[in-house]
């Protein structure tokens, strides 16, 4: 039987595709962009389990997976092992991509974005400056005889810390970074250049508290830091959640190497409930925050943010 004119030409053409890959087959790759996506019974059944645990922490969204997972494990007796949460990694990419899960609710923090600022008009730009202007902040720890800095494991976590810290005037970031030569040394030379000590909450895993000496940040000769400073007195933010707020310990034993100040079972940041961190983090920032002074910042505050407005307004009845 003659061949089709149309298989021949879709088989030369994979031929010539293959030619111009060195020689080398293509195989099929993984799903890519927004894609349709038909889940099973018993995966459907974890995506509603999902959907309960993003709307029982609404108001601390996005969540990392690993915050959706031992929410899961903790309430829906989801299994708790390395292969359940990768399985649960690969479905909630895919209830993504299949707009099943909105992308806005979960935070992978994997790439960086840098996007040139720009404006569309001269009114557009006078628009956005008078809006800047109504939520004017002034530093809210001016004034406070010392200054906080909130540290924590995950950077998927610093959305919602910063939710509470903000308020504060408070600085949070991610201890990760401190994988970065670059990173060591800027965190150190401001905490040196600072005209208050420092205090550093810690909000890490369970075998990772420990007095701040992170290495190279250290005071002294061995240091980046040009003059000393105060050490920080750390927030155990993890030390008592396997037993007294509700987190599932991990399966992981702490390492036999590791020296690192710690005893019994492991427990993930990411463990605890968002609200409960959340309210852990706001109580030790409140102990440590002279309230007077704080309120004073804010009068001042209002008081710039009304002149704006009042400055904004003559220039519009001028115009």
């Amino acid at each position: 039987m003659a061949e089709n004119p149309t298989d021949a030409m879709s088989r030369q053409a994979a031929r010539q595709a293959v030619h111009l890959l060195g020689d080398v087959q293509r195989v099929r790759t993984r799903v890519r962009g927004f894609a349709p996506w038909s889940p099973e019974k018993g995966t459907l059944a974890l995506l509603d389990q999902v959907q309960a645990v993003l709307g029982e922490y609404a108001d601390h969204l996005p969540l990392t997976i690993r915050q959706i997972f031992y929410r899961l494990v903790g309430a829906h007796d989801f299994e708790k092992s390395e292969r359940a949460y990768q399985r649960l990694i690969e479905h909630l990419n895919r209830a993504r991509r299949a707009r099943i899960i909105s992308m806005d609710v979960i935070r992978d923090d994997v790439g960086v974005i840098a996007e040139p600022d720009s404006w569309e008009s001269v009114q557009q730009f006078w628009a956005t400056i008078r809006a800047m202007a109504s939520r004017f902040e002034l530093d809210h720890s001016a004034g406070q005889r010392t200054r906080l800095v909130v540290i924590c494991e995950a950077a998927g976590m610093v959305p919602q810390l910063e939710r509470v810290a903000a308020p504060f005037g408070v600085t949070v970031m991610s201890g990760g970074g401190f994988d970065s030569l670059t990173d060591k040394h800027k965190f150190a030379a401001a905490l040196a250049s600072h005209g208050r000590p420092t205090v550093v909450l810690h909000i890490g895993d369970h075998d990772h508290i420990r007095r701040l000496d992170v290495p190279g940040i250290s005071r002294g000769r061995r240091g980046f830091c040009p003059r000393a400073w105060r050490p920080s007195d750390l927030h155990p933010a993890c030390r008592d959640t396997a037993a007294d707020r509700g987190a599932p310990a991990t399966d992981a034993p702490p390492k036999a190497t590791d020296n690192r100040a710690f005893s019994g079972e492991t427990c993930q940041a990411e463990a605890l409930p968002p609200d409960v961190l959340a309210s852990i983090l706001r109580t030790a920032i409140e102990k440590r925050v002279d309230q007077r002074v704080l309120a004073r910042v804010l009068r001042q505050e209002r008081r710039i943010r009304r002149e704006l407005s009042k400055r904004f307004a003559q220039r519009e009845a001028t115009r």
